[in-house]
């Protein structure tokens, strides 16, 4: 009984991750998209295929969940490069770029 309840809470807390990301506002949108061109793309390459940081194209992340990689996003990699975005972007947001790097096809 307390596993199926573990289960309906999992479900419902990933259907409110896609819902708020999918309210982010397309300027919105566009910003978050230049976002990860400049800012990713500085330490991930500007065509996402690695740099100082690793690959973060969509094959690169196949086996990652976007809440995953939004969590990363967000906190960032602890004695690493990568920084927390946290200060700047809000969870929806990270989701959003997340789900954007697994399926867009970036420069």
């Amino acid at each position: 009984m307390a596993e199926t309840g573990l289960i309906a809470a999992a479900v419902l807390a990933a259907a409110a991750s896609v819902s708020l990301a999918a309210d982010i506002s397309p300027q919105r949108q566009a910003e978050l998209e230049h976002m990860v061109i400049q800012d990713c793309g500085s330490c991930h390459g500007l065509t996402m295929k690695g740099g100082l940081g690793k690959p973060i194209t969509p094959e690169a992340l196949a086996g990652y969940d976007p809440e995953g990689l939004a969590a990363i996003i967000l906190d960032g990699v602890p004695g690493t490069a990568m920084p927390p975005w946290r200060p700047l972007i809000a969870e929806a947001e990270a989701l959003w770029i997340a789900e954007y790097l697994k399926t867009e096809k970036t420069p």
